[in-house]
């Protein structure tokens, strides 16, 4: 492979899913924020920042865990575990990847500015506390979450209540999807003392994983009160609710495979939402 394919890997490009589940609660939140009408400049510049973030997010997650990776079966050939890309060229990667988000970052308000130094904060430390803490996920959620308030700070200049139930709705959803996803790989952190929601909730993942969804559920239907959505929103919600339930089958025997397929599901869960978000501004 190239050094810019190695590079381009080390991003994952290659697997969108990330930048999807980034990218839909700051959607949700510029639509509801500008009532259906987000300003083009924010959606192109929130779209560009959270593919350029979640790029420099996996980039300092690989060279957090550089020394787990090889150990683990699901991202032993990644490029720092496998040996194609050093440590050092990936910090100067992230460091690139986050001063270009940074520059995008500058044509916002002021507000939005000042923000953004939280959401970069998030996403460099994140990938530290697996060490520390069976709950990263909620750290991801955060993090995940935090372009919520930045997206209602450029959209109105400030960040009203409506924004802090979205963000609510994020950190919920992504302590859903990424415990699913870290059942995927729990028997080898468990070996080799990585710690996540996956292995503090044991035989409750399942229910945890279905309770998280449903207090996602219940804060966007908050949310979507407020801002006085009609039924195509909560048609949206409910078709949400269909594929949780479908995640839930996916996951009942706790195989690697069917772990995987329910994290990759919850793409198709955010956009449903986008879907009834933007048909009830529509019509």
């Amino acid at each position: 492979m190239s050094r810019l394919g190695d590079y381009a890997q080390l991003m994952r490009l290659h697997r969108p899913i990330g930048i999807l589940l980034l990218l839909w609660p700051v959607l949700w939140a510029l639509w509801i924020a500008g009532a259906g009408q987000p300003s083009l400049l924010a959606l192109l510049v929130f779209t560009a920042g959270v593919v350029l973030m979640r790029s420099a997010g996996c980039v300092i997650n690989d060279y957090a865990d550089r020394d787990f990776d090889p150990q683990v079966e699901r991202t032993r050939d990644r490029p720092i575990a496998a040996g194609r890309v050093s440590p050092r060229a990936a910090l100067v990667l992230f460091a690139v990847l986050a001063l270009c988000a940074f520059a995008l970052v500058l044509l916002m308000n002021r507000l939005t500015i000042l923000l953004s130094f939280v959401g970069a904060a998030l996403a460099a430390s994140y990938p530290f506390m697996k060490r520390w803490t069976y709950l990263p996920q909620f750290y991801l959620g955060a993090a995940f979450g935090w372009g919520v308030p930045m997206a209602f700070a450029a959209q109105t200049g400030g960040v009203p209540a409506d924004a802090w139930i979205l963000f609510g709705a994020t950190l919920c959803w992504a302590v859903a999807y990424d415990t699913a996803y870290a059942m995927v790989d729990r028997e080898d952190d468990i070996r080799i003392g990585v710690k996540s929601t996956a292995i503090l909730f044991g035989r409750a993942d399942r229910p945890m994983i279905a309770l998280f969804h449903a207090l996602t559920i219940a804060l966007l239907a908050w949310a979507g009160a407020r801002a006085g959505l009609g039924l195509t929103y909560y048609a949206g919600l409910l078709m949400a609710v269909v594929l949780a339930g479908w995640q839930q089958w996916l996951l009942r025997t706790r195989d690697r495979d069917g772990c995987l397929r329910a994290f990759l599901n919850n793409s198709r869960f955010g956009a449903v939402i986008l879907a009834g978000l933007v048909l009830n501004y529509l019509f």
